[in-house]
């Protein structure tokens, strides 16, 4: 059953005369996918769903929450990994995806405006038909929402070349939690006019407002790409691998870690073939463009490198495209063993290749039951820790991970977010006046805590 609690009656009563009958959905049956995040691991009663299409109505919309007390939670394509846009606390979900306009292209200054619901498949559509590319990716590409990247400062595939997104936004438009709206969508790259209010937002998760477009820099379309599978003898020497790659490789676009139960799960489970002859402990996907002979510039530095096993190279855009599906299947293999507990994580690189091959154990050693599947961006430190195998509700794998990440001086997280699934752990990455400044701001933008709350902040922000 839909929450019908008097305030969120009122609320729905008043969202109907804001956005129209049509786009206000209250029967379970059309929301209940609205309730859980794409893990499975975090599920809430259904709530009533409200679809706006304009800024004047979530303006609206944000003036009647705080009238009523009813908690918004902003939600686009629902890709969510950390609990971040499920309606724990109740309230109503604030569907953005009406907001998919991509639009303002330019092609000379290579910038665009793109909707809060706009897909990131969009976004580089429009891009490439301009001639530039935009350099945020990852698999998710065809769902997940411009929106929620900015709520979450989304990195990706190629965070390496280009960062994440935060690097590619140029300004904001946005409701606050005050419902009044700001909109600075600059046409300029150099813009130094006081506090960039487009970054506080970029990573707040929804919790100072609601963010309705971005104008998003883009970036020049790459040179034809050479992609390799590596095989190494060691999560060592792949590592060590990766930090050589950046440090030779001007024009590296990606470097992806796969370990060797995490490769046989996706070729078991989705149908693939085992790329190499003899199956290794680690392997490096990598990606160079480059105007010059790509193939022959991965050559001349793989050859050089300890460890390596094997090598598969694509030689034309379909196999290259197969290559990748290695990596890109990973987060669905998974998810077909069981709801996971997603651990996204940085690592300084001198540490990254030691957790990697200790965190299985670890784990192990808090739920012998689980199962620990490893991957992620080995030229930035970030790796996805995933356990199966463990309750939803079961935190102590999480606590042992997290706290083993902040001992070797890395980050909870990378580029998930912190959402529900790591606020309790906030402390082990910001300091008492860190977090008293986020709650100050959090007061000033949001006075009335209606922006999704029990995300990010601690308990009674």
């Amino acid at each position: 059953m839909v929450d019908s609690s008097e305030p969120v009656a009122a609320m729905v009563a008043r969202a109907v005369g804001i956005v129209g009958r049509t786009h206000v959905l209250t029967d379970p049956d059309l929301t209940a996918s609205r309730s859980v995040d794409w893990t499975g691991r975090f599920r809430a009663r259904p709530a009533p769903v409200v679809r706006p299409g304009r800024v004047a109505e979530v303006a609206a919309l944000v003036a009647a929450a705080r009238e009523l007390g009813v908690a918004l939670v902003p939600q686009g394509g629902n890709t969510g990994l950390v609990g971040g846009a499920v309606p724990l606390d109740g309230g109503v979900v604030v569907d953005l995806t009406r907001f998919d306009g991509v639009d303002d292209i330019d092609a000379t200054s290579g910038q665009l405006t793109a909707g809060a619901g706009a897909t990131i498949g969009a976004v580089q559509a429009a891009a490439a038909a301009a001639g530039w590319q935009y350099g945020v990716d990852w698999s998710a590409r065809d769902t997940a929402t411009v929106g929620g990247s900015v709520a979450t400062d989304a990195g990706g595939l190629r965070f390496i070349r280009h960062g994440g997104t935060r690097r590619q936004l140029l300004g904001v438009e946005a409701v606050l939690g005050t419902s009044e709206v700001i909109s600075h969508l600059p046409a300029v790259e150099k813009d130094n006019t006081g506090y960039d209010l487009g970054a506080l937002l970029c990573g707040s998760e929804g919790t100072l407002g609601l963010v309705t477009r971005a104008r998003l820099r883009l970036v020049p379309p790459r040179a034809p790409a050479s992609c390799v599978l590596v095989a190494f003898g060691s999560i060592g020497s792949a590592v060590s691998a990766a930090t050589t790659l950046r440090r030779e490789v001007v024009e590296l676009e990606a470097v992806e870690l796969m370990v060797d139960a995490g490769l046989a799960l996706v070729c078991s489970s989705m149908g693939l073939m085992v790329p190499f002859a003899t199956p290794a402990p680690a392997t490096l996907l990598v990606e160079v463009a480059s105007r010059a002979d790509p193939h022959a510039l991965l050559d001349g530095v793989l050859t050089s490198m300890d460890g390596v096993v094997e090598v598969v190279v694509a030689t034309d855009e379909r196999q290259r495209r197969e290559l990748w599906r290695y990596r890109e299947l990973h987060t669905e293999a998974i998810a077909r063993v069981g709801p996971a507990h997603k651990l996204d994580v940085t690592l300084p690189p001198r540490s990254l290749a030691d957790f990697v091959t200790e965190v299985p154990e670890l784990v192990a050693s808090v739920a012998p039951e689980a199962r620990t599947w490893c991957f992620g961006h080995a030229g930035d430190g970030n790796v996805h820790v995933n356990v199966t195998g463990i309750e939803p509700g079961d935190d102590s794998v999480d606590e042992a991970v997290l706290v083993d990440v902040a001992d070797r001086g890395g980050s909870i997280s990378a580029e998930h977010g912190i959402g529900r699934a790591k606020r309790r752990w906030l402390h082990l990455a910001r300091g008492p006046a860190d977090v008293s400044a986020m709650v100050a701001v959090k007061r000033a933008l949001d006075p009335d805590g209606i922006c999704n709350p029990g995300v990010l902040l601690p308990s009674g922000s």
